[in-house]
């Protein structure tokens, strides 16, 4: 009984580092156009990102299964982290870094686009939860942001001042 419970621990520790070591799937930049649910998106360009800014409706998700153990990759490839600050976009360049803003309560992040999304309503934004709790909105789900595009691919291409 301990053999199978010892082989048990060593299969879960096993799983919990495989889980973790998620590369970086992506080579260069994700601005080819895409299609869901029918919809077609053409995200922009690098140079229309840098002077981009924009308001509305974010929301957070947090797509952790069975245990808390997470499968699920972003568009770039990445293992999708619900402790880390990133979020998702339809149109922008992936990778890309922005400040979002809650327009409720003024508190602000720096996080990193790495997912394509979200394709709910009319929704600009989708954060984990790290970002949410940071940004103070998990309770209401929703809040209206306003998100500021800082650089594009992880600081190659930087907003000018």
């Amino acid at each position: 009984m301990q053999e199978k419970i010892g082989r048990l621990v060593v299969i879960c520790i096993s799983l919990l580092l495989f889980n973790a070591c998620g590369s970086a799937g992506y080579h260069g930049y994700k601005m080819r156009p895409y299609k869901v649910r029918g919809q077609h998106y053409h995200p922009m360009s690098i140079e229309a990102a840098l002077v981009h800014s924009e308001e509305g409706v974010a929301s957070w998700y947090d797509e952790r299964k069975w245990l808390g153990l997470h499968r699920g990759t972003t568009a770039l490839g990445e293992t999708y982290r619900p402790h880390s600050l990133a979020g998702a976009h339809k149109t922008l360049p992936l990778p890309c870094k922005v400040r979002v803003t809650n327009l409720a309560n003024g508190r602000s992040v720096v996080i990193r686009l790495n997912d394509r999304g979200p394709f709910v309503g009319n929704r600009v934004l989708d954060v984990t939860p790290k970002v949410a709790r940071r940004l103070r909105f998990t309770e209401q789900g929703l809040t209206r942001v306003r998100l500021e595009v800082l650089s594009v691919g992880d600081g190659k291409h930087r907003r000018s001042r």
